[in-house]
């Protein structure tokens, strides 16, 4: 086996520039701003971002989950509450987020308290979801070991023959919300000389801007 030298793999990012004086005052509108611009730009999954969360023992984990809210309250995604993630933010309930827009070079970094939202939102999204997604989170014991993939297919068929159409939104699945207090917008620049703008939430639920050192 020959790998790939991949200490030689690099990109010199050129596609644009990022200052304080180009970002708006509030980073909700700003990470909206960019989101927009790749959904239209048709870059895949523009909505990933992966979910970094610290469990009891102080290890960090991190995974990819999808956005399905942004407002100003902050960023909601949802999940099964019984999964690794969920016991670590019930551990402890401060998390980071990261979205990574290969095609547009840039990075976004969002990090807070995160909170679950409230049953009536967690079912008014399940019952938008398709009818495979919905069986399927019922299903699934996320994060469980499984004996085989079998015996989770007996599982989602046992459920669709139950419920049919209409399987309700299990109690251990809902969303969190993270509500931020920093955010850093990352733009690449020629010689990794990158662009780096930090918002850092003040008194008075202001923010703060700064660059910073790539």
């Amino acid at each position: 086996m020959n790998p790939p030298n991949i200490a030689a793999l690099r990109t010199d990012y050129k596609l644009a520039t990022l200052d304080v004086g180009d970002v708006k005052q509030d980073p909700l509108a700003q990470l909206a701003d960019w989101l927009n611009q790749a959904i239209e730009a048709t870059i895949p999954e523009p909505t990933a971002m992966t979910l970094a969360t610290v469990g009891h023992n102080q290890r960090p984990s991190s995974r990819v989950v999808l956005l399905k809210g942004l407002d100003a309250g902050g960023l909601v995604w949802f999940t099964n509450y019984q999964s690794r993630k969920g016991h670590e933010l019930a551990a402890n309930p401060f998390a980071a987020l990261q979205f990574h827009w290969v095609e547009l070079e840039r990075v976004v970094r969002v990090e807070g308290r995160v909170e679950k939202i409230d049953g009536a939102e967690s079912d008014a999204y399940f019952a938008t979801r398709p009818l495979a997604s919905r069986l399927g989170a019922c299903a699934s014991p996320q994060s469980e070991t499984l004996a085989n993939r079998d015996a989770l297919v007996a599982q989602f068929a046992a459920l669709e023959a139950a419920h049919g159409d209409n399987p309700p939104r299990p109690a251990h699945w809902g969303g969190y919300r993270l509500l931020p207090d920093r955010f850093e917008f990352w733009q690449g620049r020629r010689s990794r000389l990158h662009d780096r703008i930090c918002y850092q939430l003040a008194a008075g639920a202001r923010w703060s801007l700064s660059r910073l050192a790539p």
